[in-house]
Formats: C-alpha cells, structure tokens, sequence
C-alpha cells in the first residue's frame, strides 16, 4: 500500500480503490446477469453493468478535475465479493434459489460502495473538492438505488420461491 501521510493522500487512495473496484465489477456483473434466472434480475445487472461503466468515466472527470493521480492498486475487497458471487453462480443450480444468493451477493458489493462513496463524499467535503462532489454523489445515489431495486426483486417472489419451493406471486400481497 502506497504511503498515506495526508487526508489528500487518504482521498486519492479511496479514490483508486474504488475505481479498480468499478473496473472488476465491469467485468462481474455480465456473469451474474448470464447466471440469473429471473428475467429481471438479469435485466438489473445488465443495465447496472451499463451504470457502472458511466461511475468509472465519473472518476476519470474527477481525477482531471482534480489533476491527481490513481494509484494502481486492486480492490481487495472487491475482488473478495466477486469470488463470494462466482462461488454462488458454480456451487448452486440455477433457479430461485442461486437467483436469491445471487441478491444477497449483489448487495454486499452495493453496500460496499455505498461505504465507499459516502467516505469519498466526506473527504471531498473536507479537502474543498466542489467540482467533485457532485459526481461522487451522483454515484453514492446510483448505488443506493440499484440497492433498493434489489431488494424489490428480492421481496417480489424470488426469495419466497427459493425458500418454498413454490411459484412466487408477483404483484399480490
């Protein structure tokens, strides 16, 4: 890990590691909409892979905003979720019930970059980054939402099918 001596040098840091993390997941989400049962959770990941690659063109306009560098570096964190999701794609049959780790593995990343974002938003805040600030939290509210639909696939039926072995019931109470 490259030295951090300043909140400048924390901030870049965040920064790099979040974008390797984008990157990885640029290349996960096709997988796992591939691996989805559900037409639309497959629809979800596809359009967030889409998403995704505009967060990454977000931090490009942030680092020549900014006139930083990124540190190359691999976002161990992230590469650790990607590995819990392909476990799930391989060691389920697919169904409800891989769909639901499938959810559940998706919104660990989300609340991984919500964590992310919602840091590097208080550290531009902190260092005087206007310009930046709207992109990031442009981000931060992407995640958030991908983790509201999310959970919205999940409470339509998937996990209810997974868990009885019964057809969901989409649009009932």
């Amino acid at each position: 890990m490259a030295s951090i001596k300043s909140i400048t040098d924390l901030f870049i840091h965040a920064l790099s590691d979040i974008y390797s993390a984008e990157k990885q997941l640029t290349r996960a989400l096709p997988r796992l909409a591939h691996a989805a049962s559900d037409a639309e959770l497959s629809e979800a990941f596809q359009a967030h892979a889409e998403e995704t690659q505009g967060q990454v063109e977000r931090i490009d306009r942030i680092v020549e905003i900014l006139e930083i560098r990124l540190t190359r570096m691999k976002s161990a964190a992230m590469e650790g979720l990607i590995d819990e999701g392909r476990d799930m794609i391989e060691g389920i049959a697919a169904g409800p019930l891989r769909d639901t780790a499938l959810i559940a593995a998706a919104q660990k990343v989300e609340h991984h970059e919500i964590a992310a974002y919602g840091t590097l938003c208080t550290l531009a805040r902190h260092l005087g980054y206007k310009d930046a600030i709207p992109l990031l939290e442009e981000t931060l509210d992407e995640e958030k939402q991908t983790d509201k639909k999310l959970s919205a696939i999940a409470e339509q039926g998937g996990t209810n099918e997974a868990a009885t072995g019964q057809p969901a019931r989409r649009g009932t109470a």
